[in-house]
């Protein structure tokens, strides 16, 4: 759990662009912060730190090659000068961010009471820098630019094993940046390769171009950062940093790509829109008299517009709905006959339907050689609220399952004489509780169920769950419930053939 939020968060890197002159950082530090108040943000003004008489080679210092270190050098500050900048940034309201480039500064981090910090890209392979960083109990904000995949991997797993807070950035470090170098598929590619880690952007572009920060929204990124600064007579903004103008108009981007992409999840149509679908809907009417009672089946209906309300749709039709009054040629059928209980293959379609959604989702891919059963304790038509589809991968001396869950579905009370099994949670939630004892599950946990041991689990938002055990037997399943324990096994238990070949109804 996290305890630091990381989303929605702008980060904004002061750099070198305080010029050294600690007058024109409080101005860029004012104009920036206005800007964050007015538009009800959580932001960082970032600083860099660099321990110049030990981060440069003694050699370097008087001449070097290297573009950036006359630029540090002439552009130093004093550990007074941050303090100053820092606290100014807290008067504005905001974060403080800091990055480090040296272990040397993590003495300062900690000494101004900088609250997060920043990991550079071309620090995000330095494997000593980043076990010190990891010690410092802070939140970690970390770029990647020109970074193998592999030195990905290893970046977030020396931060996982050492416990630290963090969120990783897709960054380009072209400066400006082209934006055919942008690559902003590959905020997707962390996303899924890393998840439950906050992706962000940390961008370079042009700062007039607002187009790959809406991009960067729609492709899920979580916090974004660039560089700012102020034009003055005196010192000139470079090509990749924005002024206060440009961060407000970046933000504006930022919010309508928000407005634009809504929520992550399915949410209802509005009555607007549900409306207006309504009005090119079909409805359903008979082709000749139908009897109250009779079996309609396709032949007797036709298909025609408008649609009105409290008649059946053509979208809700199916053969065999029995006629629950008599109707004349031409008459629209009514709505009710859809409000009657569905038959058992209408109930199996939509269960499978939902169950094929939660595995895609989860990006699990089932065999088609896998068998797969409905567990529904109480019959199928109270299935969502107890029960689980259970898809049998293997079953010899040892048995692997896939237990998927539904929303808010339950697993009644239950224990197996022979079978030893271990639950591990791969998508979703799970609570299990055995022998009295309560257990919230995230996934990658696992869970042993010794025989005899009673047990009983659910989900708020779904769950798949493997299960690994020793053989499983048939009428190895005992219920506290004896409403459940009366029924045999094919009365609380349907099987279909497979997930890839069940069809509509």
């Amino acid at each position: 759990m996290r305890n630091f939020d990381f989303d929605n968060l702008f980060i904004l890197d002061l750099a070198n662009n305080h010029q050294g002159d600690v007058k024109h950082a409080l101005n860029i530090i004012s104009s920036i912060g206005k800007v964050v108040r007015d538009h009800e943000i959580r932001a960082t003004i970032k600083f860099q730190f660099r321990q110049l008489d030990t981060f440069i080679h003694p050699a370097s210092r008087e001449s070097s090659d290297n573009k950036h270190i006359p630029r540090f050098i002439s552009t130093r500050l004093e550990k007074s000068d941050y303090a100053t900048l820092a606290k100014a940034v807290k008067d504005e309201g905001m974060i403080t961010m800091a990055t480090p480039f040296d272990e040397e500064s993590l003495d300062v981090i900690g000494d101004l009471g900088i609250e997060v910090i920043k990991v550079a890209s071309c620090s995000a392979s330095d494997t000593p820098l980043l076990e010190q960083i990891s010690t410092q109990g802070k939140p970690v904000v970390a770029s990647t630019a020109g970074l193998t995949i592999t030195q990905i991997d290893n970046l977030v797993n020396l931060f996982d094993l050492r416990g630290v807070e963090y969120a990783v950035m897709h960054c380009v470090a072209i400066y400006p940046t082209p934006l055919e170098k942008l690559k902003l598929n590959q905020i997707e590619l962390l996303r899924f390769r890393y998840p439950g880690i906050p992706i962000g952007f940390s961008t370079h572009e042009d700062p007039d171009n607002y187009l790959p920060v809406r991009i960067a929204v729609a492709k899920g990124a979580k916090l974004f950062e660039r560089h700012v600064g102020m034009n003055t007579d005196k010192y000139k903004l470079n090509a990749y940093s924005s002024d206060a103008d440009q961060v407000n108009n970046w933000i504006i981007a930022y919010k309508e790509a928000r407005e634009i992409c809504g929520g992550e999840n399915r949410s209802p149509a509005t009555p607007e829109e549900i409306s207006s679908l309504k009005t090119l809907q079909r409805g359903v009417f008979a082709k000749s008299n139908i009897k109250k009672g009779a079996a309609i089946n396709r032949q007797q209906v036709y298909f025609a517009m408008p649609w009105k309300e409290g008649s059946l749709s053509s979208g809700k039709w199916h053969d065999g709905m029995v006629a629950d009054k008599d109707y004349a040629k031409d008459e629209a059928l009514s709505e009710t006959l859809a409000k009657l209980d569905p038959s058992h293959s209408q109930i199996i379609h939509g269960i499978v339907l939902q169950i094929k959604g939660l595995l895609n989702n989860a990006r699990i891919v089932v065999g088609p050689e896998s068998s797969v059963e409905i567990s529904h304790h109480y019959g199928l038509d109270r299935f969502r609220e107890f029960g689980a589809v259970i898809i049998d991968c293997v079953n010899r001396e040892y048995c692997k399952k896939l237990l998927v869950m539904l929303p808010r579905q339950k697993h009644p009370y239950h224990y197996h004489k022979r079978k030893e099994e271990t639950f591990q949670l791969l998508f979703g939630d799970m609570e299990i509780e055995a022998d009295g004892h309560v257990t919230r599950m995230k996934p990658g946990d696992t869970f042993l169920v010794k025989p005899g041991t009673w047990h009983k689990f659910h989900t708020l938002d779904g769950a798949i769950v493997e299960e690994v055990s020793t053989t499983h037997y048939k009428n190895d399943s005992f219920y506290e419930d004896e409403q459940i324990a009366r029924l045999n096994l094919e009365e609380r238990k349907t099987r279909i053939p497979s997930l890839g070949r069940v069809v509509g109804v």
